[in-house]
């Protein structure tokens, strides 16, 4: 039985490729979430316009790896005190947020944030938002990291995310 995680960190590439790093992890969805525009394209999404982030839906098995892990390498890979932003990406749709599919994961996702605040000096500023439809990303984004490694911004940003969650949950890694 797999379990899926909604989860927006900033980029999404980033985020899929550090997850992919992960045993137990099933699959990883580039997708949009937590806005008002059905169906929205990429450029709709840059324009912060249409209230989704860019996000992930992890699919995972919690025999092979527990939620909570999924959880703790969410908050290794991104920056939790930054508001509506990472970096140089800036805007809602970049912004720290998870979406319980229900109460039990709000529950989970509410524990998570919780030890994060305990880690990151500063606020953490990561929602917790009700799971609205999810849109997949266009085709190109997904795995985008293994497909463009070589990519200006898979190097300068992407590669030390997954490199922090490769040092971070080593015992996980596939």
């Amino acid at each position: 039985m797999t379990t899926t995680f909604v989860l927006a960190g900033g980029c999404f590439w980033c985020l899929d490729a550090a997850y992919r790093q992960l045993r137990g992890v099933t699959e990883v969805l580039s997708c949009y979430t937590g806005g008002a525009v059905p169906n929205p394209s990429y450029e709709q999404v840059c324009t912060g316009a249409t209230g989704h982030a860019e996000a992930v839906a992890v699919t995972f098995d919690p025999e092979q790896i527990p939620a909570e892990v999924i959880l703790d390498a969410f908050f290794t890979m991104h920056d939790p005190t930054q508001l509506n932003r990472q970096g140089n990406d800036v805007g809602t749709q970049y912004r720290s947020a998870m979406f319980p599919s229900d109460d039990a994961q709000a529950e989970v996702f509410a524990a998570a944030r919780a030890r994060a605040s305990e880690w990151w000096p500063g606020e953490v500023v990561t929602t917790i938002e009700p799971l609205g439809e999810v849109f997949p990303a266009e085709e190109y984004h997904q795995d985008f990291f293994a497909k463009n490694p070589t990519q200006g911004y898979c190097l300068a940003v992407a590669v030390p995310k997954v490199n922090k969650v490769r040092a971070a949950f080593s015992g996980y890694l596939r």
